[in-house]
């Protein structure tokens, strides 16, 4: 399969799209939606790059603006906007606080800064190691939230609150033996080559434990999700496990490709990548990612 600009792959299942598509481009969003909301957005844009090509920060933020004002169109009016936007602190932390300022005049809440730890970074000698990614957590409406907990066990005690009269301590008033997830999120293991879900040479993947995470906490089986930036097609593929529904689109044919591909290789083998292998040599696609 090979696409091109303005392509939209409908899954035979009828349950997800995959077009090669612009984000800021309205028309082209609504080719995508063909008239549906959605419930949820989950967006990982390039870090303070537009086509590829690093932009002054200006540029990037006009660029963004365009995209989140057609994402926030696309979906229904209780419902959840995450995106992913990392703080380079070689750079003046952007683009995240022009990126953050900017979303204050959107006609969507913001909820939650969140973080989820890398177990590796960048630095030097003479500054903290970077190990982090930033995810932003915004509110349109009053959506729905489920409370998430982690694999971490319960260990700390000795906090006592009165519950209807009686005093109990925090374990004993416990509904879980393992800890509910924070803003900081050091529990997922961020993707790297000995992984089965890593598809190289797609860099800053995001983890599907991660996206699970997500999906569960605010969007249900059987609801749609838009994700605008497909990349290596995570979001999608975690929709296919969690039993939603994706919409996503990406400008690069190649990653489009990548996408469709991924989610046929999971319903064919059940795995989630191809760990350390060229995914292009592994599934015959004749056209290999710069």
């Amino acid at each position: 399969m090979e696409f091109e600009l303005g392509d939209v792959w409908e899954d035979p299942q009828g349950k997800h799209k995959v077009g090669c598509l612009n984000a800021t481009n309205k028309d082209h969003v609504d080719k995508l939606m063909g008239g549906e909301k959605a419930n949820l957005a989950v967006h990982d844009p390039p870090y303070n790059h537009v086509d590829f090509t690093e932009r002054p920060i200006k540029e990037y933020i006009t660029w963004s603006e365009k995209w989140v004002d057609n994402s926030i169109e696309a979906l229904q009016n209780d419902s959840a906007f995450y995106v992913w936007l990392g703080a380079d602190q070689r750079d003046g932390f952007q683009p995240l606080p022009d990126f953050m300022i900017m979303m204050r005049d959107k006609s969507i809440e913001g909820r939650s800064f969140l973080t989820m730890r890398n177990q590796r970074g960048y630095g030097t000698q003479k500054n903290w190691m970077a190990v982090r990614q930033e995810l932003l957590y915004y509110m349109k409406g009053e959506p729905e939230f489920t409370p998430q907990y982690t694999d971490i066990p319960k260990k700390t005690s000795g906090y006592y609150k009165k519950v209807d009269g009686e005093v109990q301590e925090n374990l004993e008033r416990s509904k879980s033996d393992t800890i509910r997830p924070g803003n900081v999120w050091y529990d997922i293991q961020q993707v790297f080559y000995k992984m089965q879900e890593n598809v190289a040479p797609c860099n800053a993947q995001k983890p599907l434990a991660a996206i699970e995470r997500i999906l569960e906490a605010s969007s249900d089986e059987g609801d749609l999700v838009i994700d605008f930036f497909s990349h290596s097609g995570t979001t999608l593929l975690q929709s296919e496990i969690s039993n939603r529904k994706c919409y996503t689109m990406d400008n690069d044919p190649e990653f489009c490709e990548l996408t469709v591909k991924r989610l046929l290789h999971y319903r064919e083998t059940g795995l989630e990548g191809w760990q350390n292998q060229d995914p292009y040599e592994a599934s015959g696609f004749q056209k290999k990612l710069l």
